[in-house]
């Protein structure tokens, strides 16, 4: 009967670690450095809180709008009001008054 003998390659018995190790080193890396990392989890809060600030300013601009066409349309339209936007949108105004802008 003939039997075959194998001779044990060194390679075969590194083949699985190595592939092991290149798979952990590819998601580690990625894991810290890539799109959804630790460091794209730092550019995610900064822009987070740069719009939470943009947010802000322009909640305040709408509330300042809607208080002043709270003013001009409820039915008693205040004349200050309305003579105020009517001059600022036109860009007049009388030769005896001061402007101060806001």
């Amino acid at each position: 009967m003939w039997t075959k003998h194998h001779k044990k390659r060194k390679f075969g018995r590194l083949a699985l670690p190595v592939i092991t190790v290149a798979f952990l080193s590819y998601f580690g890396y990625h894991s810290v450095h890539g799109d959804f990392g630790l460091r794209g989890m730092e550019d995610f809060e900064r822009q987070r809180v740069e719009r939470q600030a943009r947010l802000d300013v322009l909640v305040r601009q709408r509330q300042i709008l809607e208080k002043e066409v709270a003013l001009m349309s409820d039915g008693s339209l205040e004349r200050d009001m309305l003579d105020e936007k009517a001059r600022s949108y036109l860009n007049m105004s009388r030769n005896d008054e001061i402007v101060i802008f806001h």
